[in-house]
């Protein structure tokens, strides 16, 4: 019981040290050495057990999977240098711009085709917050909705893929699932991949862009003044040819990386290797690549993807003396013993990883709790790609939850001093809102991730 109670105590003190603003792969490798040291002293852990690190560590370096990481994180930093939102966000600002709501609507749109071509949240908000907020501004849009919309648009590049979030989940889930079948008598199990959470998602994100732009719309009729069309200006002759330049290239990129990896042509990490040439070679069509940008490109790259790595090894230290201090059984017994049965269990798991998502960063959540109770959900007979799809949209959300939603930081930084923060935290509200509406959605009903999966994958 004291090795159990030690891991609780353990993941209470990771916890606290990532709050006080710790390295987060030191933090978890760092607490997890101190309460083996402590274990073994009270003779509660097996030291032994650290020595199946460097297997762990050589299993991570030589997982083809985890190849895609860098791969998508080059094409999505490549496409943002091109300025592909840039041309997307002038062309559908003067498509929708002229009616009411439009150029809120357009924001939204452009955002969910950034989530299929970068994926990456902090140059999507800031890209967006630096095109589209002055133009809402001038058009008269009320601060806290402008705000709400870049914040929310932004951060759909975690549930729509080709995303990382649904990379890291699908190695972690496959290698749950395989455990929780194990434990149940079945050594032969469906195998769980990342194309599974791909296709799972699909039909969830497009709800949460149809959500987003519903509110908008709302928005506009409750409020007109919050949402006005543009006042000033006509469409230019031409302006449809214009649209199709810049929808097309990125569109056909977002199309051949997807729809290879869908259709089973490609595995995740060849699509992801075709996408960064794709993005390579749209960024020197548009006479935007040279020297200093592949620098900057390759800066990126490895900066993004060294720190998903490292964080990975810290973390498998920390949930390797959780489970060896027993925390795994304890995690197992809180969950099945809890009233409800499963609808219980899901709803504590979901709310701790929301209340979770306020103060830490999505991928130190995925590391540190989906190992734990992964398992441990996956026995009680539910499908690991809708426990997959729900995780990612309550990550989501991290993103826009103050007081450390990174999001909200991106906004902050790229916006005039005229717009308050507090607008921007009170612009984020009704879309963390739409997040719920839409995961209590995706509970209610799981064949909204399920049914497609089954019916390509077959």
């Amino acid at each position: 019981m004291s090795g159990e109670v030690l891991s609780l105590l353990m993941f209470a003190v990771a916890c606290v040290v990532l709050l006080f603003g710790f390295p987060v792969a030191f933090s978890l490798g760092g607490t997890g050495l101190a309460f083996a040291l402590l274990g073994h002293a009270m003779g509660v852990f097996d030291m032994p057990l650290l020595g199946s690190l460097p297997s762990r560590y050589f299993g991570v370096m030589t997982n083809e999977l985890y190849v895609a990481i860098p791969l998508f994180v080059f094409m999505g930093v490549m496409l943002e240098r091109a300025r592909i939102a840039e041309k997307l966000l002038l062309t559908m600002g003067m498509l929708f711009g002229k009616h009411r709501a439009g150029l809120g609507i357009s924001v939204v749109i452009v955002g969910m085709l950034l989530a299929a071509s970068t994926g990456i949240v902090g140059a999507t908000v800031v890209t967006m917050g630096l095109l589209s907020l002055p133009a809402m501004q001038k058009a008269g849009y009320s601060p806290r909705l402008s705000a709400g919309v870049i914040c929310a648009s932004g951060t759909l590049g975690q549930i729509i893929p080709p995303s990382i979030v649904l990379v890291l989940l699908g190695d972690i889930l496959q290698g749950a699932y395989a455990e929780a079948q194990r434990s149940l008598g079945n050594w032969a199990p469906e195998p769980v991949s990342v194309i599974d959470l791909f296709v799972g998602a699909f039909i969830p994100g497009m709800l949460l862009v149809a959500l987003y732009i519903s509110w908008v719309v709302i928005q506009s009729f409750i409020d007109p003044k919050s949402a006005p069309a543009l006042v000033e200006g006509k469409r230019p002759e031409g302006l449809f040819g214009e649209v199709l330049r810049a929808l097309v290239p990125p569109a056909l990129l977002i199309v051949a990386v997807l729809g290879s990896i869908l259709t089973g042509i490609a595995t995740p990490t060849e699509s992801a290797a075709f996408g960064s040439v794709g993005a390579t070679i749209l960024a020197a069509c548009y006479g935007r690549l040279d020297l200093a940008v592949l620098r900057h490109v390759t800066r990126q790259t490895v900066q993004i993807s060294s720190m998903v790595f490292i964080i990975l090894l810290g973390a498998s230290i920390f949930s390797l003396v959780f489970r060896g201090l027993g925390g795994d059984h304890l995690v197992e017994q809180l969950l099945h013993n809890m009233p409800g049965g499963l609808f219980g269990a899901m709803l504590v798991v979901m709310t701790l990883m929301f209340v979770m998502g306020f103060f830490l960063d999505f991928i130190e959540i995925v590391f540190v709790v989906v190992p734990i109770v992964g398992p441990v959900l996956l026995k009680m007979d539910i499908s690991p790609i809708w426990l997959g799809i729900m995780i990612a949209i309550n990550l989501q959300t991290s993103f826009l939850t103050p007081p450390f939603g990174f999001a909200l930081f991106y906004l902050r930084g790229v916006a005039p001093p005229s717009m308050k923060t507090w607008d921007i935290y009170r612009g984020i509200i009704p879309f963390v809102l739409i997040q719920i509406f839409a995961l209590i959605l995706l509970a209610a009903f799981p064949e909204l991730a399920t049914w497609l999966p089954s019916v390509l994958l077959k």
